[in-house]
């Protein structure tokens, strides 16, 4: 996996509208604890049966639906693992604009497109406004 590790890596680095195209995603395989401690993933189910990657483009734009509300982030992961009880579920590494990692089911989630103004808002939002311009009118 030598020559994959410099095509990934999560570097911990936020990133904005316009530059989130340069996360790197883990594709192809199921990620190991060794992975995720390396950076090249977000997460590692250990205690699941049948994992499989998802077939999805990554990086992928979503809006997280989580307990404080809706949370801008990009899918770099995409897993589906059977439980103890035979339910499948279907779990994304995500990217938050601040660098942060987080792990969510993709029921949890809307894929959305790069120009879509709730993501765009979100993610101004998640990071502050770097242009200096505001809302407010002097």
């Amino acid at each position: 996996m030598d020559d994959q590790d410099d095509e990934l890596g999560f570097d911990g680095g936020g990133y904005d509208v316009d530059d989130w195209t340069r996360l790197k995603p883990f594709v192809g395989a199921l990620a190991t604890l060794d992975d995720v401690q390396r950076r090249v993933a977000i997460f590692a189910l250990g205690d699941t049966h049948g994992g499989r990657p998802i077939e999805m483009e990554m990086p992928q734009p979503v809006i997280w639906w989580d307990d404080d509300g809706e949370v801008a982030a990009v899918a770099v992961q995409a897993e589906a693992h059977q439980t103890e009880d035979g339910e499948i579920m279907e779990v994304l590494g995500l990217i938050l604009p601040d660098g942060g990692g987080a792990v969510a089911l993709l029921e949890d989630v809307d894929l959305v497109d790069d120009s879509d103004p709730i993501w765009r808002k979100l993610v101004a939002e998640a990071i502050g406004d770097e242009t200096g311009e505001d809302d407010e009118e002097d």
